[in-house]
Protein backbone atom coordinates (compact mmCIF):
# COMPACT_ATOMS: atom_id res chain seq x y z
CA UNK A 1 0.00 0.00 0.00
CA UNK A 2 1.46 3.33 -1.09
CA UNK A 3 0.93 5.82 1.74
CA UNK A 4 3.03 8.75 0.56
CA UNK A 5 4.76 9.76 -2.67
CA UNK A 6 7.28 12.57 -3.09
CA UNK A 7 8.41 13.38 -6.62
CA UNK A 8 10.70 16.02 -8.07
CA UNK A 9 11.93 16.29 -11.64
CA UNK A 10 9.63 13.78 -13.36
CA UNK A 11 7.89 15.43 -16.33
CA UNK A 12 5.91 18.35 -14.83
CA UNK A 13 5.94 16.96 -11.27
CA UNK A 14 8.06 19.36 -9.23
CA UNK A 15 8.15 19.25 -5.41
CA UNK A 16 5.08 17.02 -5.27
CA UNK A 17 4.35 15.56 -1.83
CA UNK A 18 1.13 13.61 -1.61
CA UNK A 19 -0.36 11.25 0.99
CA UNK A 20 -2.71 8.47 -0.08
CA UNK A 21 -5.46 6.67 1.78
CA UNK A 22 -7.28 3.47 0.86
CA UNK A 23 -9.18 5.36 -1.87
CA UNK A 24 -7.88 8.52 -3.56
CA UNK A 25 -9.59 10.44 -6.34
CA UNK A 26 -7.42 12.85 -8.37
CA UNK A 27 -9.58 15.43 -10.18
CA UNK A 28 -8.29 17.81 -12.81
CA UNK A 29 -8.56 19.08 -16.35
CA UNK A 30 -7.09 17.27 -19.33
CA UNK A 31 -3.29 17.47 -19.72
CA UNK A 32 -2.79 18.99 -16.26
CA UNK A 33 -0.57 16.14 -15.03
CA UNK A 34 -2.93 13.57 -13.50
CA UNK A 35 -1.60 10.78 -15.70
CA UNK A 36 1.98 11.77 -14.90
CA UNK A 37 1.30 10.74 -11.31
CA UNK A 38 0.30 7.28 -12.54
CA UNK A 39 3.33 7.20 -14.84
CA UNK A 40 5.78 7.80 -12.01
CA UNK A 41 4.11 5.04 -9.96
CA UNK A 42 4.41 2.61 -12.87
CA UNK A 43 7.98 3.78 -13.51
CA UNK A 44 8.86 2.76 -9.96
CA UNK A 45 7.27 -0.62 -10.63
CA UNK A 46 9.27 -1.04 -13.85
CA UNK A 47 12.52 -0.23 -12.01
CA UNK A 48 11.87 -3.30 -9.86
CA UNK A 49 11.85 -5.67 -12.82
CA UNK A 50 13.95 -4.21 -15.63
CA UNK A 51 17.12 -2.25 -16.36
CA UNK A 52 16.78 1.49 -15.86
CA UNK A 53 16.81 2.29 -19.58
CA UNK A 54 14.14 -0.33 -20.31
CA UNK A 55 11.99 1.03 -17.49
CA UNK A 56 12.30 4.54 -18.95
CA UNK A 57 11.41 3.31 -22.44
CA UNK A 58 8.29 1.66 -20.98
CA UNK A 59 6.77 4.92 -19.73
CA UNK A 60 3.68 5.72 -21.81
CA UNK A 61 4.81 9.06 -23.22
CA UNK A 62 8.04 7.57 -24.57
CA UNK A 63 6.56 4.23 -25.64
CA UNK A 64 3.42 5.45 -27.37
CA UNK A 65 4.19 8.92 -28.69
CA UNK A 66 7.88 8.78 -29.52
CA UNK A 67 9.58 5.46 -28.91
CA UNK A 68 13.29 6.23 -29.48
CA UNK A 69 16.01 6.09 -26.85
CA UNK A 70 16.77 9.80 -27.31
CA UNK A 71 13.27 10.61 -26.10
CA UNK A 72 13.96 9.49 -22.52
CA UNK A 73 14.94 13.12 -21.96
CA UNK A 74 11.23 13.96 -21.93
CA UNK A 75 10.86 12.09 -18.63
CA UNK A 76 12.95 14.76 -16.90
CA UNK A 77 11.75 18.22 -15.95
CA UNK A 78 13.58 20.63 -18.25
CA UNK A 79 14.42 24.29 -17.81
CA UNK A 80 14.32 26.91 -20.55
CA UNK A 81 17.98 26.15 -21.24
CA UNK A 82 17.20 22.42 -21.69
CA UNK A 83 18.83 21.50 -18.41
CA UNK A 84 17.32 18.28 -17.07
CA UNK A 85 16.64 18.15 -13.35
CA UNK A 86 17.46 14.84 -11.66
CA UNK A 87 14.47 12.62 -10.96
CA UNK A 88 14.01 12.10 -7.23
CA UNK A 89 11.29 9.75 -6.01
CA UNK A 90 10.49 8.71 -2.44
CA UNK A 91 7.70 6.22 -1.70
CA UNK A 92 6.45 5.27 1.75
CA UNK A 93 4.67 1.93 1.67
CA UNK A 94 3.17 -0.83 3.77
CA UNK A 95 4.32 -4.26 2.62
CA UNK A 96 3.05 -7.77 3.45
CA UNK A 97 4.81 -9.48 6.33
CA UNK A 98 5.39 -12.64 4.24
CA UNK A 99 5.93 -13.49 0.61
CA UNK A 100 8.49 -14.95 -1.77
CA UNK A 101 11.15 -13.89 -4.28
CA UNK A 102 11.34 -14.57 -8.02
CA UNK A 103 12.72 -18.07 -7.29
CA UNK A 104 9.72 -18.76 -5.03
CA UNK A 105 11.92 -18.74 -1.93
CA UNK A 106 9.99 -17.66 1.19
CA UNK A 107 10.64 -14.22 2.65
CA UNK A 108 9.60 -12.71 5.99
CA UNK A 109 9.90 -8.99 6.62
CA UNK A 110 11.84 -7.61 9.55
CA UNK A 111 9.68 -4.48 9.32
CA UNK A 112 6.62 -3.78 7.16
CA UNK A 113 6.54 0.04 6.96
CA UNK A 114 9.26 1.03 4.50
CA UNK A 115 10.58 4.08 2.63
CA UNK A 116 12.22 3.68 -0.78
CA UNK A 117 14.17 6.55 -2.33
CA UNK A 118 15.84 6.68 -5.71
CA UNK A 119 17.59 9.45 -7.65
CA UNK A 120 18.33 9.27 -11.37
CA UNK A 121 20.36 11.64 -13.54
CA UNK A 122 20.10 12.22 -17.28
CA UNK A 123 23.38 11.80 -19.14
CA UNK A 124 23.42 13.27 -22.67
CA UNK A 125 25.40 11.50 -25.39
CA UNK A 126 29.13 11.81 -24.74
CA UNK A 127 32.08 11.58 -27.09
CA UNK A 128 32.24 8.10 -28.55
CA UNK A 129 28.61 7.35 -27.68
CA UNK A 130 25.53 8.08 -29.75
CA UNK A 131 22.90 7.50 -27.11
CA UNK A 132 21.99 9.19 -23.84
CA UNK A 133 21.71 7.18 -20.67
CA UNK A 134 20.23 7.40 -17.20
CA UNK A 135 22.61 7.13 -14.27
CA UNK A 136 21.64 5.81 -10.86
CA UNK A 137 22.81 8.40 -8.33
CA UNK A 138 21.21 7.40 -5.06
CA UNK A 139 19.17 4.46 -3.72
CA UNK A 140 17.90 3.94 -0.19
CA UNK A 141 15.51 1.49 1.44
CA UNK A 142 14.78 2.53 5.01
CA UNK A 143 12.03 1.91 7.55
CA UNK A 144 9.47 3.82 9.60
CA UNK A 145 9.60 3.13 13.31
CA UNK A 146 6.49 1.53 14.71
CA UNK A 147 6.13 4.31 17.28
CA UNK A 148 6.09 6.89 14.47
CA UNK A 149 3.68 5.01 12.22
CA UNK A 150 0.60 6.92 13.37
CA UNK A 151 2.08 10.24 12.23
CA UNK A 152 2.96 8.70 8.85
CA UNK A 153 -0.59 7.38 8.38
CA UNK A 154 -2.67 10.57 8.62
CA UNK A 155 -5.87 9.10 7.14
CA UNK A 156 -8.49 7.84 9.57
CA UNK A 157 -7.75 4.32 10.77
CA UNK A 158 -8.11 2.15 13.83
CA UNK A 159 -5.31 1.05 16.14
CA UNK A 160 -6.20 -2.59 15.40
CA UNK A 161 -5.77 -1.97 11.67
CA UNK A 162 -2.45 -0.20 12.19
CA UNK A 163 -1.15 -2.99 14.41
CA UNK A 164 -2.10 -5.54 11.74
CA UNK A 165 -0.07 -3.79 9.01
CA UNK A 166 2.86 -2.21 10.90
CA UNK A 167 5.12 -4.89 12.35
CA UNK A 168 8.71 -5.52 13.40
CA UNK A 169 11.65 -3.33 14.34
CA UNK A 170 14.99 -2.34 12.81
CA UNK A 171 17.96 -0.14 13.69
CA UNK A 172 19.64 0.32 10.30
CA UNK A 173 18.58 0.79 6.66
CA UNK A 174 18.25 -2.10 4.23
CA UNK A 175 19.88 -0.21 1.35
CA UNK A 176 22.01 2.93 1.76
CA UNK A 177 24.24 5.15 -0.40
CA UNK A 178 27.54 6.70 0.63
CA UNK A 179 29.88 9.13 -1.13
CA UNK A 180 33.50 8.01 -1.17
CA UNK A 181 36.59 10.21 -0.80
CA UNK A 182 37.10 10.21 -4.57
CA UNK A 183 33.53 11.43 -5.10
CA UNK A 184 32.17 8.11 -6.33
CA UNK A 185 28.95 6.87 -4.81
CA UNK A 186 28.64 3.36 -3.40
CA UNK A 187 25.27 1.69 -2.82
CA UNK A 188 25.23 -0.76 0.08
CA UNK A 189 22.85 -3.69 0.33
CA UNK A 190 22.61 -4.66 4.00
CA UNK A 191 21.57 -8.15 4.96
CA UNK A 192 18.72 -8.86 7.38
CA UNK A 193 20.83 -11.26 9.42
CA UNK A 194 21.29 -8.91 12.39
CA UNK A 195 19.97 -5.69 13.81
CA UNK A 196 23.20 -4.03 12.70
CA UNK A 197 22.40 -4.83 9.10
CA UNK A 198 24.94 -7.66 8.57
CA UNK A 199 27.79 -7.51 6.06
CA UNK A 200 26.90 -5.17 3.24
CA UNK A 201 27.41 -5.82 -0.46
CA UNK A 202 28.85 -2.80 -2.29
CA UNK A 203 27.95 -1.52 -5.76
CA UNK A 204 29.35 1.48 -7.62
CA UNK A 205 26.24 3.51 -8.44
CA UNK A 206 27.28 5.05 -11.78
CA UNK A 207 28.08 1.62 -13.28
CA UNK A 208 24.81 -0.05 -12.36
CA UNK A 209 22.42 -0.74 -15.26
CA UNK A 210 19.53 -1.34 -12.85
CA UNK A 211 18.48 -0.63 -9.28
CA UNK A 212 19.96 -2.72 -6.49
CA UNK A 213 16.47 -3.45 -5.17
CA UNK A 214 15.57 -5.21 -8.42
CA UNK A 215 18.31 -7.82 -7.78
CA UNK A 216 17.60 -8.88 -4.19
CA UNK A 217 16.82 -12.43 -3.07
CA UNK A 218 15.05 -13.86 -0.03
CA UNK A 219 18.12 -15.52 1.45
CA UNK A 220 20.06 -12.30 1.99
CA UNK A 221 17.42 -9.56 2.02
CA UNK A 222 13.88 -10.85 2.66
CA UNK A 223 12.53 -7.42 3.65
CA UNK A 224 13.90 -5.84 0.48
CA UNK A 225 12.30 -8.69 -1.50
CA UNK A 226 8.91 -7.84 -0.05
CA UNK A 227 9.39 -4.14 -0.85
CA UNK A 228 10.19 -5.12 -4.43
CA UNK A 229 7.19 -7.45 -4.61
CA UNK A 230 4.92 -4.74 -3.25
CA UNK A 231 5.87 -2.37 -6.06
CA UNK A 232 5.57 -5.15 -8.64
CA UNK A 233 1.96 -5.57 -7.47
CA UNK A 234 1.11 -1.98 -8.41
CA UNK A 235 -1.00 -1.97 -11.58
CA UNK A 236 -2.88 0.34 -13.89
CA UNK A 237 -6.26 -1.06 -14.88
CA UNK A 238 -7.15 -0.01 -18.42
CA UNK A 239 -10.23 -2.14 -18.96
CA UNK A 240 -10.75 -2.60 -22.70
CA UNK A 241 -14.20 -3.76 -23.86
CA UNK A 242 -12.71 -6.06 -26.51
CA UNK A 243 -10.57 -7.81 -23.88
CA UNK A 244 -13.49 -8.05 -21.43
CA UNK A 245 -15.73 -9.64 -24.09
CA UNK A 246 -13.25 -12.30 -25.19
CA UNK A 247 -13.80 -15.91 -24.04
CA UNK A 248 -10.94 -17.82 -22.38
CA UNK A 249 -9.39 -21.16 -23.14
CA UNK A 250 -9.09 -23.80 -20.45
CA UNK A 251 -5.39 -23.03 -20.09
CA UNK A 252 -5.80 -19.24 -19.77
CA UNK A 253 -4.43 -17.38 -16.73
CA UNK A 254 -7.12 -17.03 -14.11
CA UNK A 255 -6.33 -13.59 -12.74
CA UNK A 256 -7.71 -10.43 -14.31
CA UNK A 257 -5.18 -8.74 -16.59
CA UNK A 258 -4.76 -4.95 -16.58
CA UNK A 259 -6.66 -4.82 -19.89
CA UNK A 260 -9.55 -6.84 -18.43
CA UNK A 261 -8.53 -9.98 -20.30
CA UNK A 262 -9.22 -13.35 -18.66
CA UNK A 263 -12.40 -12.22 -16.94
CA UNK A 264 -14.18 -15.54 -17.75
CA UNK A 265 -11.26 -17.59 -16.36
CA UNK A 266 -11.10 -15.40 -13.25
CA UNK A 267 -14.83 -15.76 -12.60
CA UNK A 268 -14.59 -19.49 -13.21
CA UNK A 269 -11.88 -19.80 -10.58
CA UNK A 270 -13.96 -17.80 -8.12
CA UNK A 271 -17.03 -19.93 -8.92
CA UNK A 272 -15.13 -23.13 -8.11
CA UNK A 273 -13.89 -22.05 -4.69
CA UNK A 274 -15.80 -23.89 -1.94
CA UNK A 275 -15.00 -21.20 0.62
CA UNK A 276 -12.99 -17.98 0.54
CA UNK A 277 -10.80 -19.32 3.35
CA UNK A 278 -9.23 -21.69 0.82
CA UNK A 279 -7.58 -18.75 -0.90
CA UNK A 280 -5.05 -18.71 1.95
CA UNK A 281 -2.49 -20.64 -0.09
CA UNK A 282 -2.65 -18.27 -3.08
CA UNK A 283 -0.38 -15.32 -3.72
CA UNK A 284 -0.91 -12.50 -6.21
CA UNK A 285 1.91 -13.96 -8.35
CA UNK A 286 0.31 -17.40 -8.60
CA UNK A 287 -2.24 -18.44 -11.17
CA UNK A 288 -4.68 -21.08 -10.03
CA UNK A 289 -7.30 -22.89 -12.10
CA UNK A 290 -9.50 -25.47 -10.36
CA UNK A 291 -10.06 -28.80 -12.12
CA UNK A 292 -12.46 -28.29 -14.99
CA UNK A 293 -14.51 -31.35 -14.12
CA UNK A 294 -15.48 -30.10 -10.69
CA UNK A 295 -18.92 -28.89 -9.68
CA UNK A 296 -19.22 -25.46 -8.05
CA UNK A 297 -19.78 -25.65 -4.30
CA UNK A 298 -21.64 -23.29 -2.03
CA UNK A 299 -18.76 -20.84 -1.67
CA UNK A 300 -18.42 -20.40 -5.42
CA UNK A 301 -22.15 -19.97 -5.91
CA UNK A 302 -22.09 -17.24 -3.30
CA UNK A 303 -19.19 -15.57 -5.10
CA UNK A 304 -21.09 -15.25 -8.38
CA UNK A 305 -24.27 -14.28 -6.51
CA UNK A 306 -22.33 -11.50 -4.79
CA UNK A 307 -21.10 -10.25 -8.17
CA UNK A 308 -24.66 -10.37 -9.55
CA UNK A 309 -25.90 -8.38 -6.55
CA UNK A 310 -23.21 -5.78 -7.16
CA UNK A 311 -24.15 -5.57 -10.82
CA UNK A 312 -27.79 -5.04 -9.81
CA UNK A 313 -26.70 -1.67 -8.39
CA UNK A 314 -25.80 -0.65 -11.94
CA UNK A 315 -28.59 -2.30 -13.95
CA UNK A 316 -31.77 -3.48 -12.28
CA UNK A 317 -32.60 -6.40 -14.58
CA UNK A 318 -29.73 -8.69 -13.58
CA UNK A 319 -30.75 -12.23 -12.68
CA UNK A 320 -27.56 -14.29 -12.67
CA UNK A 321 -23.91 -14.22 -13.69
CA UNK A 322 -22.41 -17.51 -14.78
CA UNK A 323 -19.56 -18.99 -16.79
CA UNK A 324 -20.43 -21.41 -19.58
CA UNK A 325 -17.90 -24.22 -20.00
CA UNK A 326 -17.67 -25.62 -23.52
CA UNK A 327 -15.76 -28.91 -23.21
CA UNK A 328 -15.73 -29.51 -26.97
CA UNK A 329 -14.08 -26.20 -27.86
CA UNK A 330 -12.38 -25.86 -24.45
CA UNK A 331 -13.75 -22.36 -23.95
CA UNK A 332 -15.05 -20.43 -20.96
CA UNK A 333 -17.63 -17.75 -21.81
CA UNK A 334 -19.22 -15.09 -19.62
CA UNK A 335 -23.03 -15.10 -19.63
CA UNK A 336 -25.48 -12.73 -17.95
CA UNK A 337 -29.07 -13.77 -17.33
CA UNK A 338 -31.68 -11.05 -16.94
CA UNK A 339 -34.71 -11.24 -14.67
CA UNK A 340 -36.80 -12.64 -17.54
CA UNK A 341 -34.44 -15.60 -18.01
CA UNK A 342 -32.83 -14.34 -21.22
CA UNK A 343 -29.13 -15.15 -21.45
CA UNK A 344 -26.83 -12.46 -22.80
CA UNK A 345 -23.24 -13.28 -23.82
CA UNK A 346 -20.45 -10.84 -22.99
CA UNK A 347 -20.41 -9.51 -26.55
CA UNK A 348 -23.98 -8.25 -26.03
CA UNK A 349 -23.19 -6.32 -22.82
CA UNK A 350 -22.38 -2.62 -22.74
CA UNK A 351 -18.87 -1.33 -22.07
CA UNK A 352 -19.88 0.12 -18.72
CA UNK A 353 -21.53 -3.13 -17.61
CA UNK A 354 -18.41 -5.11 -18.43
CA UNK A 355 -16.12 -2.69 -16.58
CA UNK A 356 -18.37 -2.76 -13.55
CA UNK A 357 -18.48 -6.57 -13.67
CA UNK A 358 -14.69 -6.77 -13.83
CA UNK A 359 -14.32 -4.50 -10.80
CA UNK A 360 -16.92 -6.54 -8.93
CA UNK A 361 -14.71 -9.59 -9.50
CA UNK A 362 -11.72 -7.67 -8.10
CA UNK A 363 -13.66 -6.91 -4.93
CA UNK A 364 -14.11 -10.58 -3.99
CA UNK A 365 -10.75 -11.86 -5.26
CA UNK A 366 -8.31 -11.94 -2.30
CA UNK A 367 -5.42 -12.96 -4.58
CA UNK A 368 -5.45 -9.49 -6.16
CA UNK A 369 -3.79 -7.16 -3.67
CA UNK A 370 -1.65 -4.05 -3.80
CA UNK A 371 -2.23 -0.72 -5.50
CA UNK A 372 -4.78 -0.39 -8.31
CA UNK A 373 -4.71 2.74 -10.47
CA UNK A 374 -7.59 3.48 -12.82
CA UNK A 375 -8.19 6.36 -15.20
CA UNK A 376 -11.71 7.75 -15.61
CA UNK A 377 -13.70 4.84 -14.11
CA UNK A 378 -16.90 6.71 -15.00
CA UNK A 379 -16.51 5.88 -18.70
CA UNK A 380 -19.58 4.05 -19.93
CA UNK A 381 -21.50 4.66 -16.69
CA UNK A 382 -24.71 6.69 -16.61
CA UNK A 383 -24.36 9.74 -14.31
CA UNK A 384 -27.13 8.42 -12.04
CA UNK A 385 -25.12 5.23 -11.42
CA UNK A 386 -21.71 6.76 -10.81
CA UNK A 387 -22.43 6.61 -7.08
CA UNK A 388 -22.62 2.81 -7.42
CA UNK A 389 -19.25 2.78 -9.17
CA UNK A 390 -17.65 4.89 -6.43
CA UNK A 391 -19.18 2.65 -3.79
CA UNK A 392 -17.66 -0.40 -5.48
CA UNK A 393 -14.24 1.23 -5.68
CA UNK A 394 -14.46 2.17 -2.01
CA UNK A 395 -15.29 -1.43 -1.10
CA UNK A 396 -12.44 -2.80 -3.23
CA UNK A 397 -10.01 -0.81 -1.09
CA UNK A 398 -8.98 -1.98 2.36
CA UNK A 399 -11.19 -0.99 5.28
CA UNK A 400 -8.81 0.86 7.65
CA UNK A 401 -11.09 0.33 10.63
CA UNK A 402 -10.67 -3.48 10.59
CA UNK A 403 -7.54 -5.66 10.77
CA UNK A 404 -6.36 -6.99 7.43
CA UNK A 405 -7.24 -10.55 6.48
CA UNK A 406 -8.82 -12.67 3.76
CA UNK A 407 -12.01 -10.64 3.96
CA UNK A 408 -10.08 -7.34 4.17
CA UNK A 409 -6.97 -7.60 1.96
CA UNK A 410 -4.38 -4.83 1.90
CA UNK A 411 -5.62 -3.28 -1.33
CA UNK A 412 -5.67 0.34 -2.42
CA UNK A 413 -7.36 2.30 -5.24
CA UNK A 414 -6.27 5.56 -6.89
CA UNK A 415 -8.42 6.99 -9.68
CA UNK A 416 -8.27 10.12 -11.76
CA UNK A 417 -11.15 11.94 -13.36
CA UNK A 418 -12.33 15.17 -14.93
CA UNK A 419 -16.02 14.36 -14.41
CA UNK A 420 -18.00 16.86 -12.28
CA UNK A 421 -20.37 14.01 -11.35
CA UNK A 422 -17.52 11.96 -9.88
CA UNK A 423 -16.16 15.01 -8.05
CA UNK A 424 -19.60 15.77 -6.65
CA UNK A 425 -20.20 12.24 -5.36
CA UNK A 426 -16.72 11.28 -4.16
CA UNK A 427 -16.21 11.34 -0.37
CA UNK A 428 -14.58 14.69 0.35
CA UNK A 429 -11.61 13.21 2.20
CA UNK A 430 -10.70 11.08 -0.83
CA UNK A 431 -10.56 14.04 -3.20
CA UNK A 432 -7.38 15.72 -4.45
CA UNK A 433 -7.51 18.48 -7.07
CA UNK A 434 -4.75 18.74 -9.69
CA UNK A 435 -4.40 22.41 -10.59
CA UNK A 436 -1.95 23.85 -13.18
CA UNK A 437 0.63 26.09 -11.58
CA UNK A 438 3.62 27.96 -12.91
CA UNK A 439 6.75 27.18 -10.93
CA UNK A 440 10.24 28.67 -10.91
CA UNK A 441 12.90 26.01 -11.36
CA UNK A 442 16.59 26.93 -11.59
CA UNK A 443 15.66 30.40 -12.77
CA UNK A 444 13.18 29.12 -15.38
CA UNK A 445 9.40 29.16 -15.33
CA UNK A 446 7.78 25.82 -16.11
CA UNK A 447 4.18 24.70 -16.27
CA UNK A 448 3.86 22.43 -13.27
CA UNK A 449 0.96 21.02 -11.28
CA UNK A 450 -0.18 21.60 -7.71
CA UNK A 451 -2.20 19.05 -5.77
CA UNK A 452 -4.76 20.58 -3.40
CA UNK A 453 -7.44 19.38 -1.00
CA UNK A 454 -10.62 20.62 0.64
CA UNK A 455 -10.73 22.19 4.08
CA UNK A 456 -11.82 19.97 6.96
CA UNK A 457 -10.35 16.76 5.49
CA UNK A 458 -7.50 14.70 6.87
CA UNK A 459 -5.16 15.96 4.14
CA UNK A 460 -5.65 19.47 5.49
CA UNK A 461 -4.30 18.40 8.86
CA UNK A 462 -0.75 19.31 9.89
CA UNK A 463 0.71 15.80 9.45
CA UNK A 464 -0.34 15.58 5.80
CA UNK A 465 -0.74 19.20 4.91
CA UNK A 466 -1.06 20.12 1.25
CA UNK A 467 -2.39 23.40 -0.15
CA UNK A 468 -6.12 24.09 0.16
CA UNK A 469 -8.06 24.66 -3.03
CA UNK A 470 -10.03 27.88 -3.24
CA UNK A 471 -13.76 27.29 -2.90
CA UNK A 472 -14.43 29.09 -6.16
CA UNK A 473 -11.98 26.81 -7.95
CA UNK A 474 -13.56 23.75 -6.36
CA UNK A 475 -16.99 24.91 -7.54
CA UNK A 476 -15.69 25.06 -11.11
CA UNK A 477 -15.23 21.29 -10.91
CA UNK A 478 -18.85 20.91 -9.83
CA UNK A 479 -20.39 23.48 -12.19
CA UNK A 480 -18.30 23.42 -15.36
CA UNK A 481 -21.13 24.87 -17.50
CA UNK A 482 -22.30 28.45 -17.04
CA UNK A 483 -25.52 28.44 -15.01
CA UNK A 484 -26.89 31.63 -16.50
CA UNK A 485 -28.82 31.34 -19.75
CA UNK A 486 -27.36 32.98 -22.83
CA UNK A 487 -30.02 35.03 -24.66
CA UNK A 488 -27.84 35.15 -27.77
CA UNK A 489 -28.21 31.43 -28.27
CA UNK A 490 -31.52 30.90 -30.06
CA UNK A 491 -33.01 28.47 -32.47
CA UNK A 492 -30.69 25.58 -33.37
CA UNK A 493 -27.82 27.16 -31.39
CA UNK A 494 -29.68 27.14 -28.08
CA UNK A 495 -28.06 24.89 -25.49
CA UNK A 496 -30.12 22.60 -23.30
CA UNK A 497 -28.94 24.51 -20.23
CA UNK A 498 -30.31 27.73 -21.78
CA UNK A 499 -33.89 26.42 -21.86
CA UNK A 500 -35.95 28.51 -19.48
CA UNK A 501 -38.18 25.64 -18.42
CA UNK A 502 -35.19 23.48 -17.35
CA UNK A 503 -33.43 26.40 -15.68
CA UNK A 504 -36.53 27.09 -13.61
CA UNK A 505 -36.63 23.47 -12.49
CA UNK A 506 -32.93 23.59 -11.58
CA UNK A 507 -33.44 26.75 -9.56
CA UNK A 508 -36.56 25.33 -7.89
CA UNK A 509 -38.91 27.96 -9.32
Amino acid sequence: MLTRLRVNGFKNLVDVDLHFGPLTCIAGANAVGKSNLFDVILFLKALMDAPIMDAAMGVREVREERGSVSDIQHLFTQTERNVCLPIRIAAEMLVPSEGSDYLDQPAEAKTTFLVYRVELKYRPPESGTARPRIELVDEILDYVKKGEASAHLPFKHSVNWRDSVVKGRRTSPYISTETQVDGSRMIKLHQDSSTSGGRARLFQAEKLPRTVLSTVNAQESPTAVLARQEMLNWRLLQLEPSALRAPDGFDAPSQLAPSGAHLPATLYRLSQAPERIEFDDLTPEETYMPPLNTVPEAGGERALAQIANRLYELIDHVGQVRIDRDDKRELLTLLLTDKHGTELPAKALSDGTLRFLALASVEIDPTLTGLICMEEPENGIHPERIGAMLGLLRDIAVDPTLPIGDDNPLRQVIINTHSPVVVGQAPDDTLVFAVPEQQVVVGSIIKGVSFRCLTGTWRAEASARIPIIAKGKALSFLQPIAEKGDPKRKGPDRRVIDREDLMQLKLGL
